[in-house]
């Protein structure tokens, strides 16, 4: 009786645990259903040897079946004034980007192996910007259950599927009791750790959480980044002109 008792809850606990990937996907619908954003940003670039530069952003981002797409413009300081990115998420490919730089009055198309490259010098890569759905990613199958500051988390393993990615894998903890993500490392070409990154502050807003908060350290140079949301709209009608190339120029 004991044995078919023992047998019957392990089944349970088996059929009731969840994927590395049934975890992610819940993360992302987490901060999905916006429809469309229009936010204003500040970015701080912190040095190795702790020299702070603050950059303001306005970010208008549209949510799409195949990806979503967004169009951030650097509204300062007065050498970045009006540098602008275009990102087309494709999901399970490569995401396509566009640079409008003021001073030469062009758009540069960013290729798919420069997009580990850094985004206006700071420790976010093109990459970072773009690629947010949990299709963008493979899974090891091991899910670990840790505890960081007295609280829940999954631990699970993702491996971005652009091979131009400039991570081989990233790890991050998810918050149990809510799905958000905390915590990531993520591990350049070579498997060496990268950056730390911590998405430090959250806001419900109309039942979708959006993050406040991303502090982005790189442990190979020693320099950081932090992008804060300082005010934002959701569920705005974002026109398809406004989040084109046509809005670069």
């Amino acid at each position: 009786m004991i044995k078919w008792f023992l047998i019957f809850t392990m089944m349970s606990i088996y059929s009731y645990a969840q994927s590395a990937e049934e975890i992610a996907k819940k993360a992302f619908l987490s901060i999905s259903g916006y429809e469309g954003s229009d936010a204003v940003m500040t970015m701080v670039l912190k040095s190795a040897k702790g020299v702070q530069n603050k950059r303001r952003l306005h970010v208008l981002r549209k949510e799409g079946n195949s990806g979503d797409k967004s169009y951030i413009e650097f509204l300062y300081p007065k050498d970045i004034k009006g540098t602008k990115l275009l990102s087309y998420e494709v999901i399970g490919a490569d995401d396509k980007q566009w640079l409008y730089l003021p001073e030469l009055k062009r758009i540069k198309r960013i290729s798919s192996r420069n997009k580990s490259g850094s985004f206006v010098a700071s420790e976010f890569s093109y990459e970072d910007i773009s690629s947010v759905n949990y299709k963008n990613y493979t899974y090891k199958s091991e899910v670990k259950e840790t505890i960081k500051n007295g609280k829940k988390y999954f631990e699970i393993t993702r491996i971005p599927v652009d091979k131009h990615s400039g991570y081989s894998k990233q790890t991050i903890w998810i918050d149990k009791q809510n799905y958000l993500i905390r915590f990531g490392e993520y591990y350049d070409k070579h498997e060496k750790l990268l950056k730390k990154v911590s998405f430090t502050e959250y806001k419900k807003v109309d039942d979708i959480w959006r993050v406040i908060v991303i502090d982005i350290f790189n442990v190979q140079n020693h320099k950081s980044s932090k992008l804060i949301l300082e005010k934002e709209k959701i569920h705005q009608n974002i026109a398809n002109n406004d989040v084109s190339k046509r809005a670069l120029q």
